[in-house]
């Protein structure tokens, strides 16, 4: 089993910056994929952004040029660096980690951008 926590949501005015950060516990040996996804109200899941363990990233278009994935591999976490951030933005935000053929998600954390 993989735990993961998300922090680093909030309110945060349009033009603003936030940083999430997950962090992993449990059996993280083996996590060959980490990402991003949100979800609005009345909306599905969508992937924001992900990195695979080689390095290689992958971004949505609506958050390309804005947003940053990165990872600390001795913390056993990674992190989304949201700038220029937009009310189209807000969202429940889950981190994700893909070890094997299990999905792993966090609880989710509220960004809310207000215009």
């Amino acid at each position: 089993q993989v735990q993961l926590v998300e922090s680093g949501g909030g309110l945060v005015q349009a033009g603003g910056s936030l940083r999430l950060s997950c962090a992993a516990s449990g059996s993280i040996f083996g996590i060959r994929a980490m990402g991003w996804y949100r979800q609005a109200p009345g909306k599905q899941r969508d992937l924001v952004a992900s990195i695979l363990s080689g390095g290689s990233t992958n971004y949505a278009d609506s958050v390309k040029g804005r947003f940053t994935i990165s990872r600390d591999n001795a913390k056993s976490a990674w992190y989304l660096q949201m700038n220029s951030l937009k009310p189209e933005d807000t969202a429940v935000y889950y981190c994700n980690a893909w070890r094997g053929v299990f999905v792993y998600w966090g609880e989710g954390t509220q960004v809310t951008v207000s215009s």
